[in-house]
């Protein structure tokens, strides 16, 4: 039998992830200021709400992913936000790749106000939301993690309990550090050999028999070469991260160097007015076409 679910942030993730709890069974109220978004999730056999507050009424695990911290804190310490509804039992599973500090400060507030959340960022782009392939790191209370596992699991390769609340976002920027880092790194070796006058052909059957073979690579290294910046995981999003990334390091007590070289070059892409491009644009910045 189904759950009573919400879904606050009906984005680029979050749109096929509804369809995906639908297509299981689930009942889905959402939200979303883009009435378009809405109109997508009424079509798809949702129910759209006016706030964050009814999709808590009519839930009892709750999902938000949302870009800023403001906009998490308004949807569920706000006036109109999910803690509002005063509902005994209420669960939030917060999807956004944020500061572990801040997420787990949020929990602990929530939890003053009776609802049990969980940090549960995912490792993963639009297609593997639609294949179902997504990875889940999630930090929180164990029986927490217990409870809402049984809904998740069908959406994921993996579902993993990383710790107390805030390590799952720990854990989160810990891969977009390597991941998003290695974007960058990987564009440098790929530029390196068109300059050495090596075809694609050459460089992508070489890199994928020998040690640099591996998902980064089978992601990005035919749009890097193809200059197709058709966007799989926006730009912007790469800036927001490596930065995450680059505070934490420092929270801990060391320079994230080369978190912090990728962060630049990524920065500049985004100055330039690539910001909704794919990460692959950073190519551009390397040959000096930002300047």
């Amino acid at each position: 039998m189904g759950e009573k679910l919400g879904f606050i942030g009906l984005g680029k993730m979050g749109t096929p992830l509804t369809r995906n709890l639908l297509a299981d069974g689930h009942e889905v109220a959402g939200f979303d200021i883009d009435p378009a978004r809405m109109e997508q999730l009424r079509e798809a056999g949702g129910t759209p709400c006016v706030n964050a507050k009814e999709v808590a009424e009519r839930s009892d695990v709750v999902f938000t992913m949302l870009l800023k911290p403001e906009h998490i804190e308004m949807n569920t310490i706000g006036p109109e936000g999910v803690a509002a509804v005063g509902k005994e039992g209420l669960i939030l599973v917060e999807m956004s790749t944020m500061n572990p500090s801040w997420s787990a400060g949020l929990a602990e507030e929530l939890e003053a106000r009776g609802v049990e959340m969980v940090d549960a960022p995912v490792s993963g782009t639009v297609p593997h939301v639609e294949s179902r392939t997504l990875a889940y790191m999630v930090g929180g209370k164990r029986e927490i993690f217990d409870r809402i596992k049984p809904i998740i699991e069908p959406l994921a390769k993996s579902v993993l309990h990383t710790g107390t609340n805030g390590t799952g976002c720990s854990m989160k920027l810990v891969t977009n550090l390597i991941v998003n880092a290695g974007v960058a790194l990987l564009t440098e070796g790929l530029l390196l050999g068109e300059r050495s006058g090596l075809s694609h052909e050459t460089i992508m059957s070489c890199l994928r028999s020998g040690a640099a073979a591996g998902v980064l690579l089978d992601l990005k290294g035919e749009k890097i070469l193809a200059r197709d910046f058709t966007p799989h995981g926006a730009l912007s999003i790469y800036v927001k991260d490596l930065g995450l990334c680059v505070d934490l390091a420092r929270e801990k007590g060391f320079d994230a160097s080369m978190a912090a070289a990728g962060l630049e070059m990524f920065r500049r892409a985004q100055e330039a007015g690539w910001a909704e491009d794919d990460c692959a644009r950073v190519v551009d910045v390397y040959e000096g076409k930002d300047r």
